[in-house]
């Protein structure tokens, strides 16, 4: 995107831009106003609602990571140096605002007081206040956590996310790791909100970012594939050991709610993996036809993530429904034709969301593409 504006002015509006609409499209469709795709009401209480979510995160880092990339773009050569390392140097600032991320993340992370705090759960029969005892440091479990306490502070309680994944914890429910009633004896966080996409972590996720546009800049700079596969997966290596030691010695436990370090080590050391095997399947030995579908889906990523991950189109079939709202198409497919047959609901639910989410958005994008549509922001 920022190769095709040569105007630096003209570039920043464009990525100013752009994260306005990301954060725009974030809080309607994950700030509670929309109920999709099993409630089919519309509407949230501004006193709730959530200010954070996946495209606020997305746009938060983005807006970093290219005005990083568009400021700098005069203090970097336009050859690199031979060597190993001279793409590093070359964008050294780039790696540096990573680095003023991780820095700000871990030392928030382990030095910042996590007190007391107490929160109020409202139901049927009236509200119920509950508080969760901390008084330390460094905590990275699921109730007193920097990460966390940062966001209750910045947000306030209310606006957090209302169904973290810490509910589906063995110590809150006898039906982990699914979701389903509290015990008994589950500690007070188990019903407390927590914000997976909050500030703290959209922080340390600006590294992931960072890390991200390396891997393009060596398919812009290094034109061999020997010696791009070479950066690829040296550095998905070194990154994929790091976050391996870093969880196995307890020093840093991988954990996507609180985006720590050794998870941004291992999702970045996994992606240039993956993307190294991708890149050898498709442009070294030809193989493009059969991940088509995967291309036209990342042209119309945007609506696809609105319309299937966000339930839009589902919500949309579930308003055609017979006698009650449950009885709808999107159910009896998922039950008939998927659990019912593998009398599976694992196995069901598996195969539902590979045939009929992956592929049939992979032939819908398809066609979209064949007709020149896309959502672009």
């Amino acid at each position: 995107m920022l190769q095709k504006i040569p105007k630096v002015k003209s570039a920043i509006r464009k990525i100013v831009l752009r994260t306005l609409k990301l954060l725009f499209w974030g809080i309607i469709l994950q700030g509670g106003y929309s109920h999709a795709p099993d409630d089919l009401s519309y509407g949230v209480n501004m006193k709730q609602i959530r200010w954070c979510g996946i495209l606020q995160r997305i746009a938060l880092v983005y807006f970093v990571v290219a005005i990083i990339e568009t400021l700098t773009t005069k203090l970097r050569p336009t050859v690199l140096n031979p060597g190993y390392l001279s793409i590093f140097t070359a964008y050294k600032w780039q790696w540096f605002g990573g680095f003023v991320a991780f820095v700000i993340y871990m030392v928030t992370a382990f030095a910042l007081y996590v007190p007391d705090w107490s929160f109020v759960v409202h139901h049927k029969l009236g509200a119920e206040k509950y508080t969760v005892k901390c008084g330390m440091r460094g905590h990275f479990g699921p109730a007193c956590n920097a990460v966390g306490y940062v966001d209750r502070q910045v947000w306030g309680i209310n606006h957090l996310y209302s169904q973290p994944v810490w509910s589906r914890l063995k110590a809150c429910t006898f039906s982990s790791p699914d979701s389903g009633p509290l015990r008994k004896d589950a500690p007070s966080w188990c019903r407390a909100p927590f914000e997976p996409e909050g500030l703290l972590s959209t922080i340390s996720a600006i590294l992931s970012g960072t890390i991200g546009i390396h891997y393009g800049h060596v398919l812009i700079h290094v034109k061999e594939h020997a010696e791009r596969l070479m950066h690829w997966i040296s550095m998905g290596l070194v990154l994929l050991i790091v976050a391996v030691i870093l969880h196995f010695t307890d020093a840093i436990p991988i954990n996507k709610q609180l985006y720590s370090f050794s998870y941004v080590c291992f999702t970045a050391g996994a992606a240039g993996i993956v993307f190294s095997g991708f890149y050898i399947l498709i442009d070294v030995w030809g193989l493009r036809t059969p991940f088509l579908f995967l291309e036209w889906i990342g042209m119309n990523a945007m609506l696809v993530f609105v319309m299937a991950a966000q339930g839009i189109f589902a919500a949309f079939i579930n308003g055609w429904y017979y006698k009650n709202p449950d009885n709808n198409l999107v159910n009896w497919i998922q039950q008939h034709v998927f659990n019912d047959v593998w009398k599976s609901e694992r196995v069901g639910t598996l195969l539902y969301v590979i045939f009929a989410e992956i592929t049939f958005w992979g032939v819908v994008a398809g066609v979209l593409h064949k007709l020149g549509i896309y959502w672009k922001l």
